[in-house]
């Protein structure tokens, strides 16, 4: 074995929670391990991360992988965490079990944090651990002996991924293989280094440190491994988006840098606009034209939006936004996650409109709700809004191939086309009064149909009310007209259901991506003697009031998880339904929830001394 510090924490609060993160493994797969890089910017450390995660993919692993970075190209404090499993997960997890330290900033930072049994690999000709907890394997590589080409700093990362899979227990077959892949294109000189490089590593490893005491599944079919904005423009693609366009801001980028690729194979118009204000206009305008459009901006880039959501609800054009929350407000912190955006959302534009809000739940929600919500949006002919955020939109995971066999069937809803309508007698009436404020859409240059689309209140041919006279009952029909829309909007999508038991001491109700970490916690309490049950909100706007209500009506306890300072879906959910939580949990420091948080703020809440428990980020800093 390598060398162990003999090192003991002064106080408890590290040995409670190393015994906690311990209690994680009594209930997931017999096989779940934690793997974290940290280093600078520039580091190479995305490329670790990708080599990494395709290993384990193809052998039919499972994973979910989160990188904290900073918003700078080089420097700054990089840590991007694999977590692998032989179950399917949803969050990077609680532990660390083979940290990687490409510096000394890493190796200060983390150490500390990580629990008995975990492994240090790091440079030890430049990197000296100052501390470290008791029974934590420090592996000194000997970088400079081991690179086949000392000159090659980058290097150092292949002989570390090497020491990496022989302590996790793997082969370094398949290493060989990735490093083939990613440098081939650099020619075979580059190869034949990082293919040397890897196997002294991986030799220098087993000659010196005995590896995890586990057994990993057998091989399985190969999964696909996406982030959540792959999910998103693979979504729009599988709805039939025809234009999509945006300004890069992240963390939305990732969906343009998609669709760039791909989009003109697919049949897709790709533009990036000049300003996100150019971005909805020109969306609006192909969606009035009669094409399925998409767009994504995060929060600073929705402010500039928020005059064109209105538009599209005067004109009743259906476009699908997606606004990937980061923190904020202003420019905020780019590269980091919050839930901050709701009430944007829900205020969007000024008016009273009928609109969709969804926030997609995991990397395979991700996907299957755009097809959902563009359905949705045909019929109803109304804006949407997909509320996401860098956890989600930026992690990376598996899901399973089975999801991306979409066969939804596309429905525009009440369009007219010149295959499919015909006038009839009299003019036509883009904003026909009808009891189900839905009216017949036809497509622009049809003969016939003939009609006026403006941004001012309208009479039922689209000629402006401000233009006769402003007469209060065309303006009142008009406004219920629309409205009317929200009445069958809520038939279109599922209620929420309860996970677990119905008469659990506590109910933890979520909203967005914080479904997996509530699941994890929940898994974790059960295991530890507190029963809990689960409340996941996916649609927000409609809002299935009385169903939540019945269900909350009937808990013990109820506490709200979000990823945000001032509680904005406990507010929210208070003026939908008057209910009150009896306690929250809220994170808002950039980085997202891992389980133990939940955990913790759960026992803490139950004492009966605090109604809110905020955690602090112990790994992730």
């Amino acid at each position: 074995m390598g060398g162990v510090y003999a090192y003991t924490d002064s106080g408890t609060a590290r040995n409670n929670l190393t015994d906690g993160l311990d209690a994680e493994r009594n209930y997931m797969s017999q096989f779940d391990l934690k793997i974290a890089i940290g280093g600078a910017a520039g580091q190479g450390i995305a490329s670790v991360g990708n080599i990494l995660a395709r290993i384990f993919a193809r052998r039919g692993l499972h994973i979910v992988a989160y990188n904290a970075y900073q918003s700078i190209i080089r420097g700054g404090h990089t840590f991007l965490t694999i977590r692998v499993s032989g179950d399917p997960i949803a969050t990077h997890g609680d532990t660390v079990d083979i940290l990687i330290c490409l510096n000394q900033d890493t190796l200060d930072r983390h150490i500390v944090n990580l629990r008995p049994g975990s492994y240090v690999i790091y440079d030890g000709e430049k990197l000296k651990p100052l501390e470290a907890p008791a029974k934590v394997n420090l592996c000194a590589l000997p970088i400079s002996e081991l690179a086949k080409n000392p000159t090659n700093k980058m290097l150092s990362n292949t002989i570390a991924m090497g020491a990496a899979l022989y302590l996790a227990g793997f082969d370094i077959d398949p290493l060989a293989d990735s490093l083939t892949q990613q440098f081939s294109r650099k020619g075979p000189q580059v190869v034949e280094e990082n293919l040397g490089s890897a196997q002294a590593g991986f030799d220098f490893a087993k000659e010196h440190f005995s590896p995890l005491a586990h057994t990993i599944p057998a091989e399985q079919q190969a999964l696909p491994v996406v982030t959540g904005n792959q999910a998103l423009a693979m979504g729009g693609a599988a709805a039939g988006v025809k234009f999509y366009c945006a300004y890069p801001m992240s963390p939305a980028t990732g969906v343009l840098h998609w669709m760039a690729a791909n989009g003109p194979d697919l049949g897709i118009v790709v533009r990036q606009v000049e300003d996100e204000i150019g971005v909805i206009t020109m969306a609006i305008g192909a969606a009035h034209a009669g094409a399925r459009v998409m767009c994504a901006t995060s929060g600073g880039g929705f402010a500039l939006m928020t005059e064109g959501i209105g538009f599209a609800a005067m004109t009743e054009t259906p476009v699908v936004v997606i606004d990937v929350q980061r923190a904020g407000p202003s420019t905020g912190v780019p590269t980091k996650t919050e839930q901050g955006d709701l009430w944007q959302m829900l205020g969007a534009s000024q008016g009273d409109f009928p609109r969709i809000i969804v926030a997609p739940t995991d990397l395979a929600d991700c996907f299957t709700t755009i097809p959902e919500t563009f359905n949705i949006v045909d019929h109803l002919q109304c804006p949407a809004m997909v509320l996401t955020d860098l956890l989600l939109s930026e992690g990376t995971g598996t899901v399973h191939p089975d999801v991306f066999k979409w066969d939804q069937k596309i429905d525009r809803g009440a369009m007219i086309t010149a295959s499919n309508g015909s006038n009839g007698d009299g003019p036509y009436l883009r904003y026909k009064l009808t009891d189900s404020g839905i009216s017949p859409r036809a497509i622009p240059g049809l003969e016939g149909y003939i009609h006026v689309v403006a941004s001012d209140e309208h009479d039922e041919d689209g000629i402006l009310i401000s233009d006769e006279f402003t007469n209060p009952h065309k303006r009142q029909a008009m406004v219920e007209k629309r409205g009317r829309k929200m009445e069958a909007a809520a038939a279109m999508i599922p209620a929420p259901q309860l996970e677990g038991s119905p008469g659990a001491e506590v109910t933890l109700l979520g909203w967005g991506s914080t479904k997996g970490v509530i699941q994890e916690a929940m898994a974790q309490l059960n295991a530890d003697g507190v029963t809990v049950n689960h409340l996941q909100i996916k649609w927000l706007v409609p809002l299935h009031s009385d169903e939540i209500d019945a269900i909350l009506s009937k808990s013990k306890k109820v506490f709200i998880v979000e990823n945000n300072y001032s509680g904005q879906f406990a507010r929210y959910l208070r003026s939908e339904t008057g209910f009150n939580a009896d306690g929250h949990i809220r994170k808002y420091d950039g980085e997202p929830f891992q389980p133990h948080h939940v955990v913790d703020g759960v026992k803490e809440l139950l004492k009966g001394k605090l109604t809110q428990y905020v955690p602090t980020h112990e790994i992730m800093v």
